[in-house]
């Protein structure tokens, strides 16, 4: 074989080669772009979530350790507790107390900031400054506000000839106080992602809609509202989740921190906390453990609840802005 033959053997092999190479670059340059995030997740969200499944069927204490298998022992023991339903119910009702203005405040709030307004830069900043401020420090600060005798807001009852409320020692009016603390924290940040997705809106729709002399309220409710599906049901999704697993605000909302003297603002993750590091009845991990997966369960229960309900309302919304 010459030496041309050769040389033109190698380059075929080298081209070849380099093909291959660029296949493989091809197909699998995408899966290791997003990898990162995988392999983070599996080791801080997948992996806790399967150990902690694994504690759950022990007799799992802080200082003994690992115990016997016991099962669905540790369920039924949780389920049994009436601490634990106390703690779902009030969980629940902060959730709905929390969520739903917040959402409805953080569309109006958007909607207003999507106006021509002075010096607008300023006002979008400015609704993200709870966001940004420690939940501890949000927590006393308004456990002082909502305080039985020398709150704020029962002095200014009182001014007015009212009767004080007991923020601290009833049931509602506890929630209420927390799900204000939720409200300031979170309205702000859930109004801006509303507004970066009101941007998103084509111009033609409300121009087309000006034209034919539709209101703002109707431009909102038949333009805006449908358009803002997805994002509706991503701040939903989100706001469930994280009202269903709130504890800063009512681990800090009085001194002892454990959610009030006859359980009147005891949360899912304070029970949880209290059970796996609570100084009465607690290192019992095995409960804690099994008291996460019911809390687990029931967030994707109503999160995929409100996932079909808000496609359900955003696709009627559609049809009646046809």
């Amino acid at each position: 074989m010459t030496a041309t033959a050769l040389a033109d053997e190698r380059r075929v092999r080298r081209i070849a080669f380099g093909n291959r190479l660029s296949y493989w670059d091809f197909k699998l340059s995408p899966y290791l772009y997003v990898s990162p995030f995988f392999i983070l997740f599996a080791l801080t969200g997948l992996f806790p979530i399967l150990y902690t499944a694994y504690v759950a069927v022990f007799d799992w204490h802080i200082i003994g350790g690992q115990g016997d298998f016991v099962g669905a022992g540790n369920f039924e023991w949780v389920l049994g507790q009436e601490k634990f339903w106390i703690a779902l119910r009030n969980s629940f009702s902060i959730f709905l107390l929390s969520a739903i203005p917040q959402v409805i405040l953080a569309l109006i709030i958007a909607a207003v900031l999507a106006q021509n307004l002075r010096a607008k830069t300023f006002w979008r900043m400015g609704v993200l400054v709870p966001y940004v401020v420690a939940p501890v420090a949000v927590a006393l600060i308004f456990s002082n506000m909502f305080g039985d005798q020398y709150g704020l807001i029962n002095n200014v009852l009182g001014s007015v000839g009212l009767d004080p409320v007991g923020w601290h020692s009833q049931v509602v009016p506890s929630h209420l106080a927390i799900a204000t603390m939720v409200n300031f924290r979170w309205t702000g940040y859930n109004a801006l992602i509303f507004l970066a997705a009101m941007q998103a809106i084509p111009r033609d729709y409300y121009e087309a809609a000006m034209l034919d002399g539709a209101s703002k309220v109707r431009q909102f409710f038949s333009i805006t509202i449908p358009s803002l599906r997805p994002t509706l049901i991503f701040v939903i999704i989100t706001s469930t989740i994280g009202g269903l697993q709130i504890f800063d605000e009512p681990r800090m909302y009085d001194t002892t921190g454990a959610g009030g003297s006859s359980a009147q603002w005891l949360t899912i993750t304070m029970f949880i906390y209290n059970q796996g590091f609570g100084q009465t009845g607690g290192g019992q991990f095995g409960h804690a453990a099994a008291a996460a997966w019911l809390l687990f369960i029931i967030i994707i229960i109503v999160g995929l609840i409100n996932l079909a309900a808000t496609r359900a309302i955003a696709s009627a919304g559609s049809r009646n802005g046809k």
